[in-house]
């Protein structure tokens, strides 16, 4: 598992709120800093990484455990 520097857990929210929960955490952050994102919605498979790209925020890792789906951000330029 990478290392992150903040950790937000979404479990039990519904898209979009992950992704506008994430945008408002990354927003806080500084460049190169990692964000580790748990979420519970299967939807977040197709909407962080689409999230990432939109945003310029590299997608880093993504795992599964538990039911649970992690994904590490890093927060871009």
């Amino acid at each position: 598992m990478s290392q992150f520097d903040v950790e937000l857990d979404t479990s039990g929210l519904n898209c979009p709120l992950p992704v506008l929960k994430a945008r408002k955490a990354l927003s806080g952050m500084e460049a190169g800093q990692r964000l580790r994102l748990i979420v519970t919605d299967e939807g977040a498979t197709k909407d962080i990484p689409a999230f990432s790209k939109m945003t310029g925020n590299p997608l880093i890792e993504t795992s599964e455990s538990g039911g649970k789906l992690y994904f590490i951000l890093e927060k871009g330029a």
